[in-house]
């Protein structure tokens, strides 16, 4: 159907359907470049999709998928918007299971993925300008990020980020075990305190609750001066400065919260 210039479609899809989207977003490519479609091009699917799902997803689509996705979701990805969200008649906790792979958002330079549901292991990994909210991982998540904005509605796996260089992490931690899986080689954590960087990550939080409908960002919402104190920051030397960070009190980072306990 078209609306006002726009083109949305809704199809079935299943595993062995790998890089869905992608060769739309290279066909848009070749005719538009990397600025995209000045129309949104909003494609609905449903099932659980193979490999590679929105790969090298530019700015004007936005793919849904009501089900699971495999690896590689949103690698390369240069812009638009990827949804992955449980399946409406669902018997499961989103929050408690994984719904896309590992590796997911490899490299990407633009964009933005909700995911209602955890993701697999080395999350973001290589990411240099794209943007996430997931609501749990796997190990090496933030790995090599360069930049963007990655946040994280659950626990995490071991060795979160090593070689990490640019961009931010928000990671919620209800059980306290965060610090002990940081990889502290580069980058340091701290309580998220300063205006700019809680209003970053509640508005990534709404904008992933208004498109997936998750009971876990819809609860913290509705909860927000509880859950503010429990998110963890993850910032490299390069972002020491910027806004969303520079105003954080220095003796709420994991290492001083450890040394004075």
């Amino acid at each position: 159907t078209h609306q006002g210039g726009d083109v949305v479609k809704t199809y079935s899809v299943v595993n062995t359907d790998r890089t869905v989207g992608t060769r739309i977003a290279g066909a848009i490519a070749k005719r538009f470049g990397n600025v995209g479609l000045q129309h949104p091009l909003a494609l609905t699917f449903n099932g659980s999709a193979g490999q590679s799902f929105g790969a090298f997803n530019l700015p004007g689509m936005v793919l849904t998928l009501c089900g699971e996705a495999n690896d590689y979701v949103g690698k390369g990805m240069n812009g638009g918007e990827i949804i992955i969200k449980p399946p409406t008649d669902a018997a499961y906790v989103a929050a408690d299971n994984v719904i896309i792979g590992n590796t997911c958002l490899y490299g990407a330079t633009g964009g933005i993925l909700y995911a209602s549901g955890q993701a697999g292991e080395r999350f973001a990994v290589r990411n240099s300008k794209g943007q996430a909210v997931i609501e749990g991982a796997g190990d090496h998540c933030c790995e090599y990020m360069t930049g963007g904005v990655i946040v994280v509605l659950g626990s995490v796996g071991r060795n979160i980020g090593a070689g990490m260089t640019g961009g931010l992490a928000y990671i919620l931690d209800t059980d306290s075990h965060f610090s002990e899986k940081v990889n502290s080689e580069i980058v340091s954590v701290q309580r998220v305190t300063s205006v700019a960087g809680a209003a970053q990550l509640k508005a990534l939080i709404q904008a992933h609750a208004d498109r997936t409908q998750s009971v876990k960002a819809l609860d913290i919402l509705a909860n927000w001066d509880a859950y503010l104190p429990q998110f963890w920051q993850v910032v490299p030397p390069s972002e020491a400065d910027t806004p969303e960070v520079a105003d954080v009190v220095a003796d709420t980072s994991v290492a001083k919260v450890l040394t004075s306990v």
